[in-house]
């Protein structure tokens, strides 16, 4: 489904550092250095006289309950036209790292409570849901798709729920037929290429308004 940007539209990029990646929060227009930025730069020069404005509200460490206290500002306030959400990973990786996990039953209600906001306060929005997603390096990391496979059938599920366009990120890198540290530095945060593969899925489903 593809996801229409208005002509002087508002776009927000909203999760954890994957989307953070850098940006400097003091500066509410910086985009960090990642996919976020790559998306927005590359959709502008397409579409130069469309004059979409695009923001980075990406918090690093971030788990679905960190973003739903933080969505009256980050989202909501801001009154974006288009909202792409990338969250869930830091929800399975602090079960193996700091034995703190989020059931999935937490991650959905959660995450269902934030669209549901967002539909109240903004009935048009557009919505994209990417999937969280792991690129395991060993086999410690391969351990950790049974907490976070059930969270991605959750975001598919939410995806079709709320009418929203989903973006199969994790199916792509498991698919990828190539060594996986092209892509990521640590199995969750992505090198410039990882972050170009993002930007790519992203501008697939998004289009300017004719």
């Amino acid at each position: 489904m593809t996801v229409e940007v208005p002509r002087g539209g508002r776009v927000l990029f909203i999760g954890d550092s994957i989307t953070d990646a850098g940006r400097d929060r003091t500066d509410g227009g910086d985009l960090g250095v990642g996919w976020a930025m790559m998306a927005a730069a590359w959709f502008t020069a397409r579409h130069p006289a469309h004059r979409a404005t695009f923001r980075n509200r990406g918090i690093g460490g971030d788990r679905v309950r960190d973003l739903r206290a933080r969505w009256e500002t980050d989202c909501l306030a801001l009154d974006p036209q288009v909202v792409t959400v990338l969250i869930g990973i830091n929800d399975t990786w602090r079960r193996y790292d700091g034995d703190d996990p989020t059931t999935v039953e937490d991650f959905a209600a959660d995450y269902r409570q934030l669209l549901t906001a967002t539909r109240t306060r903004l009935p048009d929005v557009r919505l994209v849901l990417m999937e969280p997603f792991l690129i395991p390096l060993d086999d410690r990391q391969r351990t950790w798709r049974a907490d976070l496979d059930p969270k991605v059938e959750a975001v598919r599920t939410l995806a079709a729920e709320f009418d929203a366009t989903l973006v199969a990120v994790d199916a792509l890198f498991q698919s990828a037929d190539v060594d996986d540290r092209v892509w990521t530095t640590d199995g969750v945060h992505l090198t410039p290429y990882g972050h170009a593969v993002l930007a790519q899925r992203w501008l697939a489903v998004v289009t300017p308004t004719a």
